[in-house]
């Protein structure tokens, strides 16, 4: 019977060998690491923690009233060549829900129902949007919310935008936007 013989292995093999179980454990548990920032945030897309941070309560559009909130408390995102975008929430109040059929948002005045910006979508007591922010936008600014009612009407309202997103007129202001 012929005798086997083994090779000595490489030091880098024998450090293999030894730390193999420890490193495999280390990548089960890094990911734990970040699964209560992902938990949270699926509780808050999903509408179960509010609707996001800043949130103005009753804010009277004609007849009806809303709910509008910045999602996160943080500046706009870039989003390839469309530019900067800041995602806001709104709730329709229980009563006006079968009376609106649809909601917008926009930065300034819409001049018409073609340009009343971008549209909510969504279940009426959580709707989201995602607003694009010029980064020229003057900190000042106005955000417009128009509904338009399923008998054709149009009730508009504004609210300062630093009150709706003081991140994105601190993000605003270091851009250097108009004055």
């Amino acid at each position: 019977m012929s005798k086997v013989q083994t090779l000595p292995g490489s030091p880098l093999k024998r450090l293999w060998l030894k730390w193999r179980f420890h490193l495999n454990a280390l990548l089960i548990l890094i990911p734990l690491g970040f699964m209560p920032k992902y938990f949270a945030d699926a509780k808050l897309f999903r509408g179960e923690a509010g609707l996001g941070a800043n949130v103005i309560s009753d804010i009277q559009v004609g007849p009806y009233r809303l709910d509008l909130a910045e999602l996160r408390d943080e500046a706009p995102r870039v989003d390839g060549p469309a530019g900067y975008f800041k995602v806001f929430n709104a709730a329709l109040c229980k009563a006006c829900i079968k009376e609106v059929k649809a909601a917008y948002l926009r930065i300034g005045k819409p001049r018409s129902l073609r340009a009343a910006g971008t549209i909510f979508f969504g279940a009426p007591y959580h709707m989201g949007t995602s607003l694009p922010i010029p980064p020229r936008t003057r900190a000042d600014a106005q955000i417009w919310i128009t509904l338009e009612g399923w008998d054709g009407s149009l009730h508009q309202a504004s609210v300062p935008l630093a009150k709706a997103s003081p991140a994105t007129v601190a993000w605003l202001e270091k851009q250097g936007g108009k004055k």
